[in-house]
């Protein structure tokens, strides 16, 4: 007749037992690899993505600098649209602005305005240029479109698209990718370019 097993004994034959024991490391290990490598993929999708928005926002702005392009905006703006959109998941969304200048030095730049009270903004009937000639003073100096011959065109592209890979509420990632691309050029010398507004109007 078997002799009964004491609790020491027990005791001492589980903790020399061995059995499970991967099982438990990679239930530590597993979900901070799964994290990682979710994690590589997503940073990887986003760098193509980004370099194919690069790509096809470099040819639209070399296309929209020809004479033909003011009637060919629309067909420009939708092969960028469908290149990024060929590598993205659903509901994406790509937003893109032209904004025409007369000069690289005035891309990006506030309308010059007398700052009379010193406060760094324009107010109190302060005195303006209006570069952009839309009745009120911006920012930034550019004007909607790609102007005309000799301008100078700030082509920009905003896309945000749902994350590929659910890791992000793990890492606190937020849950869209946006992503931002922008090309300059000018525009080819197929006419004189047009003079440069100097209108002085007074901000209110």
């Amino acid at each position: 007749m078997a002799r009964p097993i004491t609790k020491r004994a027990l005791l001492r034959r589980l903790a020399g037992n061995s059995d499970g024991a991967t099982l438990v490391e990679f239930a530590f290990v597993g979900p901070v690899l799964i994290m990682m490598i979710m994690g590589l993929f997503d940073i990887a999708h986003t760098q193509y993505t980004s370099s194919v928005l690069h790509g096809a926002m470099q040819k639209a702005g070399r296309d929209l600098t020809l004479e033909s392009a003011l009637s060919r905006q629309s067909q420009i703006d939708q092969r960028v649209i469908d290149q990024v959109r060929s590598v993205m998941p659903n509901g994406a969304t790509v937003t893109l602005e032209k904004f025409s200048h007369f000069d690289f030095s005035d891309v990006n730049q506030p309308e010059e305005f007398t700052d009379q009270n010193k406060d760094g903004r324009c107010n109190n009937n302060e005195p303006y240029v209006d570069n952009n000639d839309n009745g009120r003073w911006d920012a930034d100096r550019g004007k909607d479109g790609i102007g005309g011959a000799r301008d100078v065109v700030l082509y920009e592209a905003t896309v945000s698209y749902p994350r590929m890979f659910p890791m992000y509420g793990l890492a606190g990632l937020p849950t869209t990718v946006t992503i931002k691309a922008a090309t300059i050029l000018r525009n080819q010398p197929f006419d004189e370019q047009n003079d440069r507004i100097t209108t002085v109007r007074n901000c209110p």
